[in-house]
């Protein structure tokens, strides 16, 4: 992402102006966080239509995740170089294309093939469209309120997404969860044309050995989380591809620690409070993705509901994010991000205990306070993580250390859908229940770990 946030040397806009700024960022923001999940709730319906097991779904959220986090900090550094509008224009217009392609998807490879292109395209949304608003925002008070602004658009879309998706493929079938894309980013190039400045920040040269090994090892890893239940974990493939993600894991720590430029700061995760914030995302996008893909095969698979009721039985999870989700940030601003992190840890374990024990006939009241509570959570934990990642450190690095954090979120996503996929690889409706409790006793203890984030964010840094 960039590496320079502060304030252009020209005059500011108007307050207005500025604030619609926030506004056409935010949206394209929606529509990234939105495509995170609201594939979600379609998965059966998707496998039923083109006859694919639950191993191929994950591949259908983890192309677009995947992908996601592997050009986050590339594409904000694209950005720097060749101007930020421009890029953010050509990120919205591939995801556009993109979109389409998968709306007309004859098959689940060609279907796999355009969501990493979306994710291609929404890598150049992310990162950049934060670098715009701090861009146009030179008070830091300001500038505060847009990125909790901001923060909390993209955890109430990734909440909101299963509801939506249900909604739509409950009338008018899963392509529409990628039709629906075509008028936002319509209405948003027209409005970045018309509103949104282009800015620069310090050109950087391009890590590319750093992108090629940090792909590898996403993508090997994750593969193996997915594949692993079909081919066997002790197979020849399986350990291929395991040691091949160890050792591009360890070749991207070494190109990364050589070069002036790299790709990812590594000096950052010295400080307990960045590296404890970088693992608590990971965490809190991995409960969050585990509970929405078990809930999705949970009750349209095990229990017959319908996708837009299974989408519907998630409104408490996307109310209990809207609502935390700016309360969390004005906690923030008041008593630090040590209470909210405590807050959402404790909303989320409590979440993820209450379905340990989840059967075939578990009441639908217990259901949706466990939802609840997850989303008080996930609502309560965006806005400290952020600013645990960022606080303290020079507006230079700053940046640098809001995309880490922005990928360890998709990391956190991709490893929850292949580990929740895998948990249920195979099981059958009758087993399926029993199948997902592994998966909320991880959703417990991602909830516990941000307890570790809440005393690390107290923690003194070394200087940055």
């Amino acid at each position: 992402m960039t590496t320079t946030l502060a304030a252009p040397a020209v005059p500011a806009p108007s307050a207005r102006r500025r604030w619609t700024v926030l506004a056409v960022c935010a949206l394209s923001m929606f529509l990234v966080g939105v495509d995170t999940t609201i594939v979600n709730v379609g998965l059966p319906v998707i496998g039923r239509g083109l006859g694919v097991g639950t191993h191929g779904l994950e591949w259908v959220v983890d192309a677009y995740t995947l992908v996601l986090a592997s050009l986050l900090v590339a594409s904000g550094a694209l950005a720097d170089r060749f101007g930020r509008r421009r890029v953010f224009q050509c990120g919205l217009a591939l995801f556009g294309v993109a979109s389409l392609v998968c709306a007309l998807a004859p098959s689940l490879g060609v279907l796999v093939a355009a969501r990493a292109v979306q994710g291609v395209g929404a890598s150049m949304l992310s990162p950049v469209a934060l670098a715009i608003v701090v861009n146009v925002m030179p008070d830091p008070r300001e500038r505060a309120r847009a990125i909790g602004v901001w923060a909390s658009v993209f955890g109430l879309s990734m909440a909101a997404g299963p509801v939506i998706g249900g909604a739509l493929v409950g009338a008018f079938g899963w392509r529409s969860v990628f039709w629906i894309n075509a008028p936002v980013v319509v209405a948003a190039l027209a409005l970045v044309a018309v509103f949104v400045p282009e800015s620069r920040g310090r050109a950087r040269r391009l890590d590319l050995p750093g992108q090629v090994l940090l792909t590898a090892a996403l993508c090997l890893s994750v593969g193996v989380l997915i594949e692993g239940p079909r081919i066997g974990w002790t197979s020849v493939p399986a350990l291929a591809c395991s040691t091949a993600a160890a050792l591009a894991t360890a070749g991207f720590v070494r190109v990364e620690r050589r070069r002036s430029e790299p790709l990812m700061d590594l000096g950052l995760f010295r400080r307990p409070p960045f590296a404890s914030a970088a693992l608590g995302a990971v965490a809190l996008f991995a409960a969050l993705n585990v509970t929405l893909l078990l809930n999705t095969l949970y009750l349209q698979e095990a229990r017959g509901w319908t996708p837009l009721a299974a989408g519907t039985a998630t409104l408490p999870m996307a109310l209990g994010a809207t609502v935390c989700a700016p309360w969390s940030g004005r906690l923030v601003g008041r008593l630090g991000p040590g209470r909210p992190l405590v807050l959402a840890g404790a909303f989320t374990a409590a979440g993820g205990l209450c379905l340990v024990g989840l059967g075939p006939d578990t009441g639908v009241l217990l259901l949706l306070l466990s939802y609840l509570l997850i989303g008080i959570g996930f609502g309560f934990a965006n806005a400290p993580i952020t600013h645990t990642a960022v606080g303290g450190l020079p507006a230079s690095r700053a940046g640098v250390a809001g995309a880490i954090t922005s990928t360890a979120r998709q990391i956190g996503s991709a490893v929850g859908i292949a580990v929740a996929g895998g948990l249920v690889a195979g099981a059958g409706p009758a087993g399926l229940a029993r199948a997902t409790r592994p998966g909320w006793l991880l959703v417990t203890a991602c909830g516990l770990f941000l307890f570790v984030v809440a005393r690390a964010s107290r923690a003194k840094s070394p200087a940055a």
